[in-house]
């Protein structure tokens, strides 16, 4: 734990502390400069996120600081800070200046971390007792985009109604927000990064011990690169690095947990145990055995919820998943006298979830896992590093767990384009579209599923379907895709 969120002694703080009266502004404001924001919703299923420079340009930053800042003192803390950390993107340093300004203008001290794992944003959040946390990130997008995460104190995803509310701020429909001359400071904090990395050690200790254990880490020139490296070799791991320094312009490209062709060659090349890949912030992780074979969320949850349960860790043998999680996993885990519960996808979803029915594991099958024995958000690093224990713990090799677990059922993921938003969000409407999903239902029975939902961060519509039988996948994905394709995206 960090001692009392106070100004750190011996850091120069950038500018200068000036204090004044408090001016109440009563009447519905605009913002510091007035900014004309695109019509619908500027948060989307995981913070803010646009190109870089188009929609979060550094005017639209500073108002996002400031209005956040307002917001989130309203909440009746003023003494804390914020703290700040970003990806390698290139236009990560731009945006985290105008953040700064603008949570700074609000009165809030800022401690800004620098290079960082969105989960270590989190963690300092809560362990400093701060009044909230930002990441800048885009996550696995490409390096063009960026995007703006929030955290509360508690190191959890900001509350949706107090997004709301910074939004609502953000377009001029806030009242009564305190404007004053108080000026926050801005701290450069990196060495509170080295506090997240005991963090990650310390539930294994003392019998952490990767030992004879060859890794292949590929870091995709992003977040991971500041401390993945560093976390398994003090484990006693011996580790190849992939893409290991950050690179702002080549973050996620060809490379990480969406590409793993190069951690499968790595593997094979060197004759390792297993790889791990990481997203551009590193709060995801997707696996790769010693068979080139990629072990994703799905299977890390049901392993580790398996030991779990062995361990009688695991409350009422439930895990959390979205509608993305395989049916070869689910009947898997059945089979074990467990229960998945499926929600949204989102991983804030899948938090949600776990505290209501106090679960302890969940997750997604793009490897956002949640274990709230350890964090209360997704963690990449953390992840992998328990992982890796596991496979440690019970002989070493990653390829024979997972040929003790279960297939994956046939799966067929296929995007619609479709521009109209109404007709986008509101597909159940379309009774062509709905005969489609249901002739398919029907047809499969419980032998597969069928998911039709809109993007939350793109104009299509993804059609999923699988099956035990491959050749039914087909043929019903086709025939949703059709009927999508000719009633909605006309």
């Amino acid at each position: 734990m960090v001692s009392s969120p106070v100004r750190p002694t011996g850091t120069v703080p950038i500018g200068q502390q000036i204090s004044g009266p408090e001016v109440i502004v009563e009447q519905p404001v605009k913002g510091l400069s007035g900014l004309q924001l695109p019509p619908g919703p500027l948060f989307g299923t995981d913070g803010i996120r646009g190109k870089a420079g188009d929609l979060l340009n550094a005017p639209l930053a500073m108002e996002i600081g400031y209005w956040a800042g307002q917001i989130m003192q309203a909440q009746g803390l003023t003494d804390q800070p914020v703290i700040l950390g970003q990806d390698s993107r290139t236009s990560g340093h731009m945006l985290a200046s105008a953040l700064s300004a603008g949570l700074t203008s609000a009165g809030l001290d800022v401690w800004h971390i620098g290079l960082c794992p969105t989960p270590a944003v989190a963690y300092l959040a809560e362990s400093c007792q701060a009044l909230g946390g930002i990441m800048i990130s885009a996550s696995h997008n490409p390096p063009a985009d960026n995007g703006i995460k929030f955290f509360g104190g508690d190191g959890t995803k900001l509350a949706s109604g107090v997004q709301a509310n910074i939004e609502a701020a953000l377009r001029g429909q806030s009242t009564a927000i305190a404007s004053g001359t108080t000026w926050g400071q801005c701290y450069y904090r990196p060495e509170l990064v080295n506090r997240y990395a005991s963090f990650l050690h310390e539930p294994l200790l003392p019998g952490l011990d990767l030992a004879g254990m060859k890794v292949v880490l590929d870091m995709a020139w992003g977040s991971a690169t500041r401390l993945a490296e560093q976390v398994f070799v003090e484990a006693g791991a011996e580790v190849i690095a992939l893409h290991g320094a950050p690179d702002g312009d080549r973050i996620n490209v060809n490379c990480g947990s969406t590409h793993l062709e190069p951690l499968k060659a790595a593997i094979q090349a060197h004759g390792a145990d297993l790889g791990f890949a990481f997203d551009g912030d590193a709060d995801r992780v997707m696996a790769v055995d010693a068979q080139g074979r990629v072990v994703d969320g799905d299977y890390i949850l049901y392993l580790w919820g398996k030991r779990l349960q062995e361990q009688g860790r695991l409350p009422n043998d439930t895990l959390i998943s979205t509608v993305m999680a395989n049916l070869g996993f689910e009947r898997a885990w059945e089979k074990l006298g467990g229960t998945l519960v499926r929600t949204q996808v989102g991983d804030q979803h899948v938090h949600s979830e776990m505290v209501l029915r106090g679960a302890k594991l969940g997750g997604e099958q793009s490897g956002h896992i949640l274990c709230h024995h350890y964090s209360l958000t997704g963690d990449g690093i953390l992840t992998a590093l328990h992982l890796a224990t596991l496979v440690q713990t019970l002989g070493g090799s990653l390829a024979a767990l997972v040929d003790d677990s279960f297939q994956t059922y046939p799966q067929k993921l296929q995007n619609v384009m479709v521009v109209d938003r109404d007709r986008r969000l509101n597909w159940q409407d379309c009774t062509p579209v709905h005969q489609a999903v249901v002739a398919a239902e029907q047809a499969m029975g419980d032998a597969g599923r069928v998911l039709v939902r809109p993007s939350g961060t793109e104009p299509v519509i993804r059609v999923m379907v699988e099956a035990a039988d491959a050749v039914l996948v087909d043929r019903w994905t086709q025939h949703i895709v059709q009927a999508v394709t000719q009633h909605l995206a006309v």
